[in-house]
């Protein structure tokens, strides 16, 4: 199959493109003119096109390829960008420095496909084709969530996942740090987090619910210094890292470091080798609140984002119907019974949060209100989104049908195992719909949307790309333009795939087949 040029392969798809007559060649002695502000942009094309171009891409007052940032180009907003290339030179224009790192995406995204490559490609003419492209994202929340906590993954890797990303123009990595299985997120005051709770003796494999465990032990967790570099690394690139610290629920590896924070203090409990929900929560007395609002501090200290995820949903409540400490908080704080303690205890740590001049963000499984300065994550049913909206809360598309890339994306048995129930193909994930049901001011709260890795069956950094591109290339396609056009899609794509092959990125073949379900269509959890 004959493969479309580059310029008419881009992915996410600019808003306005023209494509001119002419090329400009970038050789040895191609200089960059940087204009201040524009500095952190410069430094990011020449990283990403030096290992496969070896250019220097110098700095000099004569430069033919000018970035530049101009705030009076107020209509491209935070992170749009103009790029015009004719045969005498390059410009680049954005309003505000995330732009122009978009901007040179696009510019890596035009050259030959080869100019992906880690490794250095001899005897090529690099040129850009004369373009001219007006590009503003139509969503402000463009993300991928990567769970690191059933199955941990080394900074090296999570750099790789940031350059992937930022290839796509998302923006925000949602990074999923504890939960049952594991403890990845150092807390300096209580280092048993991540000692013992880093730590499982063994990983289930096989259905959700199964019994089958491949007797591996597995952990780790994360040093402040490398979040840090995370963090910084991926500003670089103009992404947000959201970290998200599990609670009232999904707790079981904080209890096994401190059963002092459970309903029942005196019992022992091991990380938690099983999927699924554990029926295991937190204790809701003053101490269990001091103690995570601690770890919020240290989150908020080694994240700046301006969000923090606080999970928050999948919380059994029968443990707290047994607890006599459990039922009278419940009595004091006048609540009508312990199952209102899951709102009251998310509701202190968004306190704790709000105090300290953050957004926090919850998971919402069902159609309950969350505390209204809460972001919520909808993943069960885009009614609620637009519920949640309606109720005032910022919303960011999450729902399993279309987000979940732990499905399977195929049938057949050459697909590696997946969540169970549904079937998520390329075509299903472009259909993901942000517009509203009907004209509606709250259409403004709905942020955007992101894809959700949740690792279970996940082990290996080729399995984590295989299930996620490209699948997640529909996704960034869809929150950046908006506009819905599968045959347009699906050709530019049949290019793109040359980009992720250069950069050694396993991918699912083609397949146009619609998301249908398995078996009998039931609602599976998110961790089931």
């Amino acid at each position: 199959m004959d493969l479309p040029p580059p310029e008419l392969a881009l992915v996410p798809h600019p808003r306005r493109l023209v494509v001119r007559s002419g090329r400009f060649r970038l050789d040895a002695g191609t200089a960059l003119r940087v204009a201040p502000g524009a500095e952190p942009a410069a430094h990011l094309l020449r990283a990403l096109l030096a290992p496969a171009t070896g250019l220097p891409l110098p700095a000099a007052a004569g430069g033919t390829v000018v970035l530049a940032v101009d705030s009076a180009l107020s209509g491209l907003g935070d992170e749009g960008y103009g790029l015009t290339v004719s045969p005498q030179g390059v410009l680049l224009r954005a309003a505000r420095p995330a732009g122009l790192l978009n901007a040179v995406q696009t510019v890596r995204q035009l050259l030959p496909y080869e100019a992906l490559s880690a490794l250095p490609v001899r005897g090529r003419v690099w040129e850009l084709p004369a373009v001219e492209i007006t590009d503003v994202p139509r969503h402000r929340w463009r993300g991928s969530m990567l769970d690191v906590a059933r199955h941990f993954q080394p900074l090296s890797y999570l750099l790789r996942y940031v350059d992937l990303m930022a290839l796509h123009k998302l923006n925000v990595l949602h990074l999923h740090l504890t939960d049952d299985q594991g403890w990845r997120m150092p807390v300096a005051a209580y280092p048993r987090l991540t000692e013992v709770g880093g730590r499982r003796t063994q990983s289930q494999i096989g259905p959700a619910g199964g019994d089958r465990f491949d007797g591996r032990p597995h952990g780790g967790w994360y040093t402040r210094a490398e979040l840090t570099r995370l963090v910084g690394y991926a500003a670089e690139r103009g992404i947000t890292v959201v970290p998200e610290t599990e609670a009232p629920g999904h707790v079981r590896a904080a209890l096994a470091a401190h059963p002092e924070l459970g309903t029942d203090p005196d019992r022992r409990l091991d990380v938690w080798t099983r999927w699924g929900v554990c029926e295991n929560v937190l204790g809701v007395e003053d101490h269990v609140l001091d103690f995570f609002r601690t770890v919020l501090d240290e989150v908020m200290d080694v994240f700046p984002s301006p969000y923090v995820h606080l999970g928050g949903d999948e919380c059994p409540v029968t443990e707290w119907e047994h607890s006599p400490a459990a039922r009278a908080r419940a009595v004091r704080e006048g609540l009508p019974g312990p199952h209102a303690l899951h709102s009251w205890f998310l509701t202190r740590l968004t306190e704790h949060v709000v105090r300290a001049g953050r957004r926090p963000v919850a998971w919402a499984e069902n159609g309950v209100s969350l505390p209204r300065e809460c972001v919520v994550t909808i993943w069960r049913d885009p009614a609620h989104a637009w519920a949640a909206a309606r109720r005032g809360h910022e919303v960011v598309h999450a729902d399993h049908r279309t987000t979940y890339f732990d499905y399977p994306q195929r049938h057949g048995p050459l697909e590696p195992p997946g969540q169970p129930g549904l079937v998520v193909d390329l075509r299903t994930v472009y259909g993901l719909d942000l517009a509203p049901p009907e004209e509606d001011a709250s259409a403004a709260r709905i942020l955007g949307a992101q894809g959700q890795l949740w690792t279970e069956f996940v082990d290996t950094a080729e399995h984590i790309e295989y299930l996620t591109y490209p699948r997640l290339c529909a996704l960034a396609e869809r929150v950046w333009d908006g506009t819905a056009d599968w045959e347009a899609f699906s050709r530019r794509l049949a290019g793109h795939r040359e980009r992720l092959d250069a950069l050694g990125v396993p991918h699912a073949p083609h397949t146009t087949r619609p998301g249908t379900p398995t078996g009998p269509r039931t609602l599976h959890p998110r961790s089931a």
